[in-house]
């Protein structure tokens, strides 16, 4: 069954754009998944505004209630009645694999993109069903995350990816940071290729791997790292790769303690 997306949005082109090009090209013409771009501009009454100021005062101006409510209710005629509607909103739950894969199970999704300072709020209690962030930063509009979560589902979705295997070593999978992955040439100026990794001792390539993403997990997302449950085995591949980063036993002692 081909999987939709519904974008309501008042910059329709930046979806053409970006939906068209790469792998999700490919998925388009392979019926994977389809895409359609409402703009609320087209339920406006002659001469209506589509912004107007915020009541109580403050700055910037809001989208209004019933252009963007309209347009929720035409994508949900063309779509399933029970289709979830998402609000992209600095205010929202934050966005992250397993939410990916959660919302990857739906076969369409509505995709509401605000702008300016956002949406009346009449529209988030009447019509939409989740509230997501990318994250703690302030984007100009709700198109890059709206793209940006879509692709994120997309990736979930049965003949999206080329290697099926692809989505099982990537980062956040498992709550691990991937490994670093080289390709041709072995030397350059910038450095070798891990010798480990030319071998051909699957065995040992596969442990090198999972030093590289526990030690990268440990240091860069300890969020993701305290959700691990780490054997014997990992404790040592992570004592290890601290070691070869240079930390003497005592400090790696510390650092332990803080798992």
């Amino acid at each position: 069954m081909t999987k939709k997306a519904y974008f309501i949005s008042i910059f329709p082109k930046i979806f053409n754009a970006v939906l068209n090009e790469g792998i999700t090209k490919k998925s388009l013409n392979k019926k994977i998944i389809d895409f359609e771009v409402v703009n609320p501009i087209d339920f406006l009454k002659e001469k209506e505004r589509l912004d107007d100021v915020s009541y109580g005062g403050g700055p910037g101006m809001l989208l209004k209630a019933l252009p963007i409510i309209e347009s929720i209710d035409f994508c949900k005629s063309k779509a399933k009645k029970d289709t979830k509607v998402i609000y992209l909103s600095p205010q929202g739950q934050l966005f992250n694999q397993s939410f990916a894969k959660k919302l990857a199970k739906e076969n369409e999704l509505i995709f509401v993109c605000g702008r300016y300072e956002g949406i009346d709020n009449r529209v988030i209690e009447s019509r939409v069903d989740l509230e997501i962030s990318v994250g703690d930063y302030v984007l100009s509009g709700g198109e890059i995350a709206a793209l940006a979560v879509h692709d994120s589902i997309c990736r979930n979705y049965k003949g999206f990816l080329g290697d099926e295997n692809s989505l099982c070593e990537e980062s956040f999978e498992n709550n691990l940071l991937e490994y670093p992955q080289f390709t041709k040439p072995k030397e350059l100026e910038s450095g070798k290729v891990p010798e480990v990794l030319l071998s051909g001792d699957h065995k040992k390539i596969a442990y090198w791997r999972r030093k590289q993403s526990l030690g990268k997990t440990f240091m860069n997302r300890k969020d993701l790292f305290s959700k691990l449950d780490l054997n014997e085995t990992d404790e040592k591949i992570l004592e290890e790769f601290l070691s070869e980063l240079g930390y003497d036993s005592d400090r790696i002692s510390e650092l332990l303690k803080e798992i």
